[in-house]
């Protein structure tokens, strides 16, 4: 037997014979398996055009192989039923009649539903409405518990402030002065192309000063705060989920609100200020290193320029947007961890909604400031 003789008799095969008396039957022979199939379209079209005759005789007793998925398409184009007088192998029939009795899902194309759409639109806006009012909760919450340790300063957790300080502000020192600092370097020479073409080098300094110390700095700051410690708070509160610590608190009376959330608002609300004037530093520096190859600008001429270029009230400014981007990393992101369900899928989804939703309020509410301040500030 040669290698095409092996091909051949491998492969599907589909015959429809006529018999006397002018009736037909659809004889199958071969590997009926879904690779098949699959290779030869048309054999399923063939299929489902023998099937629509309900007078025509099947005979399988040729098939060498046939597997479940083929038995499945077979069984659907019969209508779901086992044809009259069919002839097969014992072992394939109950192969196909295992089929009788499994619901098969239905996988036709969805079409368009104007009361699903209507539905699922209702639920988001339902959903972004609830946690609009759990923020808010929680916001108030966390001003009634300033208020209970204004009048008992004894219970406020020094020890979880000073921890959270220290994640989220002195151990992203490395990262936020790198980012700024290359920051620094890619706007000053971005900015000396432009400005050599007017002979205006010295106004880069005016660009660095207030696009760094008023913008860039602050806004670096709390999207790499919003990513890494914002992240990390929202994993911390749903591993406790998880672990069914939050609910160990609730047995012993201590507050979450109290214990959790409010040192990551005083930590982020402190720290991220001075993260702010780090990373503007940072970028300042790496800044005038660049205009000082690029434009010939002195160190000391870009020192003495940089206070009139930059009003003091520009760093007062970005001081007040940099503690509120901390108030309100901290809050969403304790807000998403107290929504993590005890299992890995939700602590996953929420970790990232939670670094999402952080970094799109930390874009608008600068843009707030922006508005706010447009004439504040400037020389």
């Amino acid at each position: 037997m040669n290698q095409a003789d092996t091909h051949l008799k491998t492969q599907a095969i589909l015959n429809t014979v006529a018999h006397e008396g002018g009736n037909f039957s659809v004889l199958l022979s071969g590997d009926w398996v879904l690779s098949n199939l699959t290779s030869d379209s048309d054999l399923q079209k063939r299929i489902k055009q023998a099937a629509e005759d309900k007078k025509l005789h099947w005979d399988l007793r040729s098939v060498n192989g046939l597997d479940s998925a083929t038995a499945l398409l077979l069984w659907q184009a019969w209508g779901q039923s086992v044809p009259a007088g069919l002839e097969i192998k014992p072992e394939h029939l109950r192969l196909i009649n295992k089929w009788q009795n499994q619901t098969v899902p239905n996988l036709d194309e969805p079409s368009f539903s104007f009361l699903q759409t209507a539905t699922y639109l209702s639920n988001a806006i339902s959903d972004v409405f609830e946690q609009v009012l759990n923020f808010i909760a929680l916001l108030g919450q966390l001003l009634l518990d300033g208020g209970h340790l204004l009048r008992h300063p004894g219970g406020i957790p020094w020890s979880e402030i000073s921890i959270t300080i220290y994640d989220a502000g002195v151990r992203a020192l490395g990262i936020t002065a790198l980012v700024g600092f290359l920051i620094g370097i890619v706007l000053s020479y971005l900015s000396a192309l432009q400005l050599k073409l007017f002979g205006a080098e010295i106004y880069i300094i005016d660009i660095l000063g207030l696009s760094v110390i008023r913008e860039l700095g602050p806004l670096l700051a709390a999207i790499l705060v919003a990513g890494r410690s914002g992240s990390a708070m929202t994993a911390q509160i749903g591993i406790m989920r998880v672990t069914e610590e939050l609910d160990a608190l609730s047995a012993m009376g201590i507050s979450h609100s109290l214990r959790l959330v409010l040192p990551k608002v005083i930590a982020l609300t402190v720290s991220l200020p001075l993260l702010s004037v780090w990373t503007s530093a940072t970028a300042l520096i790496g800044g005038m290193l660049s205009a000082q190859n690029t434009l010939d600008i002195s160190y000391q001429q870009f020192l003495l320029k940089l206070p009139d270029a930059a009003p003091l009230l520009n760093v007062f400014i970005g001081l007040g947007k940099s503690a509120v981007f901390g108030l309100m990393i901290a809050l969403i992101a304790c807000h998403f961890g107290f929504r993590i369900k005890p299992n890995t899928e939700s602590l996953g989804n929420e970790t990232t909604n939670s670094v999402v939703a952080a970094i799109t309020v930390v874009i608008m509410v600068d843009a707030v400031f922006a508005i706010l301040f447009m004439d504040v500030g400037m020389p």
